[in-house]
């Protein structure tokens, strides 16, 4: 190798971001970070850019740049802070990047992952929303670019490593049958109904097995998350929602299955840590050490399974609505989810509402065609208005 490879980081501090740095640390001869984005933890991101020395840092607002721009210069670094979506897409297709790990959490990650996409980048999608809201579009940018999409999520990355390369001709042309989509079924799995009104962020935030950010943690706990997941699914894999199972998994150990026609199932598994998908899709088609333990199958001793109850998680029975629909259908889900679950982490709404928000969304705007990303956010923009008026009518 006669260079490390370049990688922007969109999404710096966050979970996946700080996964992607350590993993990054530890190969120092392969891989050096070139640029990062932070959205409000400056004081993070400062301390990211004075340990990797990116050549570009992007922020969302001005007056914020210039702190950090200030507090660069008093370290002694020649980092170029750029500012809001322009600076994103700056960095995300700059000539000098190898790949970019798109990691912003929801509809603001749209445009820059799609700049990337458009330079013919190697891109580690863990922006779901992104492909969510423009699968169509996306997918039609990354063939037309030539870049090399590789998912990041622990379910897609799992499923990937269990198709055959050839799984673009399609999945009946390569003997797949259906994917099993798994999930840990979140905090609530066991909660008495009754109790669900009355739960808080905090317990919604409180995964039993993975550490992530709050938005992704209620998500998790609705299965929306898994419902967005679903939708990624068919896009990456040209699968029809009828192809896609969703399992609960407790254990969070096998990470998504694929079944095959002559009865194989293959299956992916780890200790549930996202450093894992992350070293995979860095490396491919190669395989580098990622600082995850060994799994211990003994100290797991048991792997359980169960069918998802729709009553219990409505959310996923929305989400492959919305897929089964598609066109207009997905952004708009994912927008009312935004508004909801911000409004829930809040405090303005109660945990089921979050459903009842997005049912009537979905119910109240038709579903039409995608053609352009233009249509894409004023699918969005109207779903989260008609989000925010379920808030004011119900004095929220």
């Amino acid at each position: 190798m006669s260079r490390p490879q370049q990688i922007t980081v969109l999404g710096a501090t966050g979970s996946i971001g700080l996964s992607t740095l350590d993993v990054i640390a530890r190969h120092p001869e392969r891989y050096q970070v070139f640029a990062l984005s932070g959205y409000s933890r400056l004081a993070e991101l400062l301390a990211l850019c004075v340990r990797h020395s990116p050549q570009f840092v992007v922020v969302p607002e001005v007056e914020p740049a210039r702190r950090l721009q200030d507090d660069l210069r008093a370290a002694g670094l020649s980092t170029r802070v750029l500012v809001g979506e322009e600076g994103l897409c700056r960095i995300a297709s700059d000539p000098a990047v190898d790949a970019v790990m798109a990691a912003i959490v929801g509809a603001a990650g749209l445009r820059p992952t799609l700049a990337a996409v458009e330079a013919g980048k190697k891109i580690l999608l863990a922006n779901k929303e992104a492909l969510v809201m423009s699968g169509a579009l996306f997918m039609q940018a990354v063939r037309k670019s030539g870049s090399v999409l590789l998912p990041i999520d622990s379910e897609h990355n799992a499923i990937f490593q269990c198709m055959p390369g050839n799984f673009a001709q399609g999945l009946e042309a390569v003997g797949v049958r259906r994917i099993l989509l798994t999930a840990s079924g979140g905090p609530f799995r066991q909660t008495p109904m009754a109790e669900l009104a009355h739960v808080s962020p905090a317990q919604a935030c409180a995964h039993p097995n993975w550490s992530m950010g709050r938005k992704i943690s209620v998500d998790s706990a609705s299965m929306m998350n898994k419902g967005l997941e679903l939708i990624e699914a068919c896009w990456l894999f040209d699968a029809r929602p009828s192809q896609v199972e969703v399992v609960i998994h407790p254990q969070s150990v096998i990470h998504s299955l694929v079944d095959y026609v002559d009865g194989s199932v293959l299956a992916q598994l780890g200790n549930p840590d996202m450093r894992t998908p992350i070293a995979n899709a860095l490396a491919w088609p190669e395989r580098i050490d990622s600082g995850v333990a060994p799994l211990d199958l003994f100290a797991v001793a048991r792997l359980d399974f169960e069918a998802p109850d729709e009553d219990r998680f409505p959310c996923l029975r929305l989400a492959r609505q919305a897929a089964e629909a598609g066109n207009s259908a997905p952004a708009m889900l994912n927008a009312a989810n935004e508004v909801a679950v911000a409004a829930f982490l809040d405090e303005r709404v109660r945990y089921p509402e979050i459903a009842s928000i997005i049912e009537e969304v979905l119910n109240l705007e038709p579903v039409v065609p995608v053609d352009d990303l233009d249509a894409v956010f004023t699918a969005d923009a109207k779903a989260r208005l008609l989000a925010e008026q379920w808030l004011s009518r119900h004095g929220r």
